[in-house]
């Protein structure tokens, strides 16, 4: 495998380049827009300089689960559900060990090296929702700034939090660093897109979707903790486990959305884009929030029944 490709500049894999030097590269990958320079290699241009990388680094190795460190993450959640960072921690510790082959088999086809192309960092394309905003009424991009904006978070946010480390490995400027920064950055997305709220219940279930979506043991691991949890915590008959298994099941419909190509979604209508990805709707979960209502009971209170 080619491990590095010195175009290299200040910016560390970005290089300047004459229009003569650009338009023979981007002859080389068959097309005006980048791809593949080889099987190995990807290419493309970014901001008038082209972006040369491997699809796997030399130096990257296979995730490896740390059950120890995941539940010393896990018990801090617990006493704290804000703690982003902790939480993280469980998922790097109980990694998706396929990550590498996922983005390998997605990057070797026509679709994957497009949205490789037109979607180089998803953060940029978020939080710019001076730009959403101009997307039409009903739109996804509509639905994902106003959740966004009520909750008072942001894709930036996000990335700060899951810091500069993946289960304590060096991020590597390749394909697979590229594809795992997109299921990070889709995790909101996912909540526009299935109906789960950020209430403890709707994290769960956006836990469960995920997991067929990236089959990560930390996800699972969360999702039924935490919501087993929460039965045997509150005192309802609100349809709890139903809720979870029907988020599991859902997302084992449903397309993979970090392959999808979020800017050609954002601007089509939000019920128009669950049906081209088969995004069901949450019934158990949508249940169990009304039946919590019914009994005064917090949906945003973590493990805690609030008396009326």
């Amino acid at each position: 495998m080619v491990t590095s490709v010195h175009l290299q500049a200040d910016a560390g894999h970005f290089a300047p380049v004459d229009d003569d030097a650009r338009s023979f590269l981007l002859r080389e990958v068959g097309g005006d827009e980048g791809g593949a320079l080889a099987a190995d290699i990807l290419l493309r241009e970014v901001d008038g300089r082209i972006d040369i990388r491997p699809v796997v680094h030399a130096d990257r190795v296979r995730p490896r689960l740390q059950p120890w460190k995941a539940w010393q993450h896990f018990s801090r959640v617990l006493k704290d559900k804000e703690q982003t960072d902790e939480l993280i921690g469980v998922f790097d510790t109980l990694p998706w060990c396929g990550v590498g082959e996922a983005a390998s088999e997605f990057l070797a086809t026509e679709r994957g090296r497009a949205i490789y192309q037109s979607e180089p960092y998803l953060p940029d394309i978020l939080d710019d929702h001076a730009r959403l905003r101009q997307m039409p009424k009903g739109s996804f991009a509509h639905a994902y700034c106003d959740f966004m904006e009520r909750e008072g978070l942001t894709a930036a946010g996000l990335v700060e939090a899951s810091g500069d480390t993946r289960n304590g490995m060096e991020m590597l400027e390749d394909g697979v660093e590229w594809y795992g920064d997109r299921l990070r950055d889709t995790h909101d997305i996912l909540h526009i897109l299935t109906g789960y709220g950020r209430d403890t219940l709707g994290e769960q279930c956006v836990l469960a979707f995920l997991f067929h979506q990236r089959p990560s043991p930390g996800h699972l691991f969360v999702a039924w903790a935490g919501t087993l949890l929460m039965k045997v915590k509150l005192r309802t008959r609100a349809p709890i486990l139903g809720a979870l298994l029907e988020a599991r099941r859902h997302g084992r419909l449903t397309q993979r959305i970090v392959e999808q190509p979020i800017l050609d979604l954002l601007p089509m209508q939000l019920d128009e884009v669950r049906a081209r990805l088969n995004v069901r709707t949450p019934s158990k979960y949508l249940a169990t929030l009304d039946i919590f209502r019914e009994e005064s009971i917090d949906p945003h209170a973590f493990l805690a029944k609030q008396a009326g």
